[in-house]
């Protein structure tokens, strides 16, 4: 197999098949942040050479989908932006301002349904790595989605990225490839993605009916959503843990 990695600014015909590829494997609510509304769209516009595919020359295959973006950060814990939604809009800031990036991060890893199994995230990590390496940047950060996390939907994300197996790994499987591959766990970020909807798209987005105000537990959530009837909305905060990769 001849794996090439390929730049939105290289091949925006496989970056448009990539999103074609990998469109089916987020949940539908997660589709509907309202940070990531307004800028996800512009990031093949505004950084090509952050976005690329993992391709396959042989098959003509694509394995991978990666989006990323640099960003200004000062190396701490505690300078670490406000979650996915900070990154997103410290990231375009930065751009628009003409300031200087100092790090890259990870926003997504979309590997499609048939290329799991095959080494695929792997080699999408790795990739991200490299990315940052040819940019001259030490690093590269990563605010994880825990795959397991929606099985524990009641459980703090600080209380759920401490479970650590009987070997001392960590017990998510996500967590855990990234700490394989020389990833650092940073922090838990417990107020991560913002997604606010009316009762009824929540239910659309769900498929589920919420019948009275409360907390809610729901397919795929990795915490609970507030419903609130009277006012007609539905707050969430999908929580992630941050987490670096040196290069």
């Amino acid at each position: 197999m001849a794996q090439q990695v390929l730049f939105a600014s290289e091949r925006p015909d496989l970056q448009e098949r990539a999103h074609e590829a990998t469109s089916g494997i987020w949940p539908e609510y997660n589709l509907h942040g309202d940070v990531p509304n307004d800028y996800w769209g512009r990031l093949d516009d505004v950084f090509p050479e952050f976005q690329f595919v993992l391709w396959d020359d042989e098959t003509d295959e694509i394995l991978g989908q990666g989006h990323s973006i640099p960003l200004a950060w000062d190396g701490t814990v505690d300078g670490l932006p406000d979650g996915f939604d900070g990154l997103l809009r410290d990231g375009f800031a930065l751009r628009e301002a003409g300031g200087e990036p100092t790090m890259l991060s990870a926003l997504a890893i979309e590997v499609p349904e048939a290329s799991r199994g095959r080494g695929a995230s792997r080699a999408m990590i790795e990739a991200m790595v490299g990315i940052a390496r040819s940019h001259g940047f030490p690093g590269t950060l990563a605010p994880l989605r825990p795959t397991w996390k929606e099985r524990y939907p009641l459980v703090p994300i600080e209380r759920y990225a401490a479970w650590t197996r009987a070997d001392g790994l960590p017990f998510d499987p996500w967590m855990r490839t990234h700490v394989r591959l020389g990833g650092r766990i940073l922090r838990p970020e417990q107020h991560s993605l913002a997604i606010n909807g009316t009762v009824a798209e929540w239910e659309e987005w769900t498929a589920m009916p919420f019948p009275e105000t409360g907390d809610y537990v729901f397919p795929r959530g990795l915490a609970t959503v507030a419903i609130d009837r009277e006012t007609d909305v539905g707050r969430y905060w999908e929580p992630n843990v941050w987490m670096v990769h040196d290069a």
